[in-house]
């Protein structure tokens, strides 16, 4: 078996992770290029010391916008809005191979159950299909290639046990069980569902003994702080 042509870039492989990045830090508005700069800085940075990577890109806002203009002009079923919502997962994504490329898997993989052969570092995902959040889509990459974790980039801290938006005694959770978080989210899961983690990917998780931790992507060095094994800002479940 040849050498991989990475191996100049890396220690010995320690860890596969799977990186769920929400769409609203890709575009909040518009593309954020300096989360991108700081992103692909970070990520690099913890290929050469060993981790491997699959990354797995929200539609965010964009999706929401072009969902919002297509059924205002033509109410449209779940699962058109659905696709809607997966190509712009695609879009993305397909922004995040380049950003990464000559390190990247050279294809944007859209279906997670799919065998994946690459000697990359870094494999690059979108949504699936109708019915499937990239949450969940994590999860089955997870699954696939083995990964015992799991990071869910967001716009939050923490998870909360309710709402703090319209709770004000809403208490911060640091480590929680599935069982108990899957007691603080709805049991289903629709494409405009706000939860910090889709339900059917919890369920799914579960049931593999996935660790996730969700963590706020404008604070990447907490993200770090987690790889490392060290204090981080953020929930753990598993």
């Amino acid at each position: 078996m040849q050498p991989s042509r990475f191996a100049q870039y890396m220690q010995p492989a320690q860890e596969r992770i799977v990186v769920s990045v929400g769409g609203s830090l890709i575009v909040p508005d518009q593309v954020d290029t300096d989360f991108l700069k700081r992103f692909k800085d970070l990520i690099l940075e913890k290929v050469q010391r060993g981790f491997i990577f699959s990354i797995i890109a929200g539609g965010g806002r964009t999706a929401r916008r072009y969902q919002e203009a297509a059924n205002a002009v033509t109410p449209l079923s779940p699962q058109d809005t659905d696709w809607i919502g997966i190509h712009s997962t695609r879009l993305n994504s397909q922004l995040l191979r380049n950003i990464f490329v000559g390190y990247a898997h050279p294809q944007v993989v859209h279906n997670p159950t799919l065998d994946i052969e690459s000697d990359e570092p870094i494999i690059i995902a979108s949504g699936w299909q109708p019915g499937c959040s990239t949450d969940y889509d994590a999860v089955l990459i997870a699954k696939n290639l083995g990964a015992r974790r799991l990071v869910n980039l967001s716009n939050i801290d923490y998870v909360y046990d309710k709402d703090p938006r319209r709770y004000p005694d809403a208490k911060k959770i640091e480590r929680t069980t599935w069982a108990e978080f899957r007691k603080i989210i709805p049991d289903r899961w629709d494409p405009g569902l706000s939860s910090p983690f889709d339900p059917i990917a919890a369920k799914e998780a579960e049931a593999l003994g996935l660790e996730v931790a969700i963590i706020n992507g404008a604070h990447l060095e907490e993200f770090s702080h987690y790889l490392d094994n060290t204090p981080f800002v953020g929930t753990i479940i598993s």
